[in-house]
């Protein structure tokens, strides 16, 4: 059974796809998609409840809730690809070098992950966080330069197996140089692995940010970001509910979106469930 047959016939993955288009698309649409400026105050529709002209409600600063999070999605998904593309990237390295040499390079490496995964992953980039500027890129870089460690293991266990393959072997045999045989014959194999462990990052990444926002010290006012428009509805909780329901609901659509497809991903390229 091909790839593609699974993924028509994994229900669940063709339900994660969606969603992670209509975000795709809502975010190159913002402009045309949102009704109104997300900075635009309009004092006279403070707390505004949800109506025909503002679908959303309003928040404190009558800005239209509806515009913010559409233009938000851009941000969490700058935040997932740039993050978790780090993380990618220092992990295929660091599981690469850790898979392919073996000997004291591997326990340096998994030594150095080991230290890593001690440390709450969230309480680190928050320490991190609290010494830096809040802006986005250095959230980003936070997030990534603290989520490589699951990526370097899943690399490394795959390297380990690969590089005794015969056709590693030959490579090996034909002169062919370590990082040629790295780069072009066992990381290609290794895809898969990397292709479900960047769809998960990115779901933990905008999670990541998300609650770094709603904390005061990821993306910063008047930039809108479902996170912060989540602490304006934690202000208003008793008085404007929509607030908090409807980027909430968007953020958990979202990761739910990007874990089902993950999981369906990782479900089509098993060997093992094909028949």
């Amino acid at each position: 059974m091909g790839f593609w047959e699974m993924f028509y016939k994994n229900k669940l993955m063709l339900v994660g796809s969606g969603i992670v288009l209509l975000l795709f698309i809502v975010s190159f649409l913002a402009p045309w998609l949102a009704l109104y400026d997300p900075g635009q105050i309009d004092l006279k529709n403070v707390l505004a409840s949800p109506s025909w002209e503002h679908l959303s409600g309003t928040d404190q600063l009558g800005r239209d809730v509806l515009s913010r999070m559409i233009w938000g999605a851009r941000i969490s998904l700058k935040v997932g690809f740039v993050a978790t593309g780090l993380a990618i990237v220092i992990g295929i390295i660091m599981g690469s070098l850790a898979g392919y040499y073996g000997g004291w390079i591997d326990a340096v490496i998994m030594r150095f992950v080991d230290i890593m995964f001690c440390f709450p992953t969230f309480f680190l980039i928050l320490a991190v966080i609290a010494f830096l500027e809040p802006s986005i890129w250095n959230i980003m870089i936070v997030i990534g330069l603290t989520g490589w460690m699951g990526v370097t293991r899943l690399v490394r266990a795959d390297f380990i197996s690969l590089k005794e393959r015969d056709f590693v072997q030959a490579a090996k045999a034909m002169g062919a140089s370590d990082l040629r045989i790295i780069i072009l014959h066992i990381l290609p194999n290794a895809f898969a692995s990397i292709l479900v462990a960047a769809t998960l990052g990115i779901a933990g990444a905008i999670l990541t940010e998300s609650a770094l926002s709603f904390l005061g010290i990821g993306v910063q006012p008047p930039t809108p970001s479902w996170g912060n428009i989540l602490t304006a509805g934690k202000d208003n909780i008793d008085i404007a509910w929509w607030l908090s329901l409807y980027p909430g609901l968007a953020i958990l659509i979202t990761v739910v979106g990007y874990n089902l497809l993950g999981e369906g991903i990782r479900d089509a390229l098993d060997p093992r469930l094909k028949k």
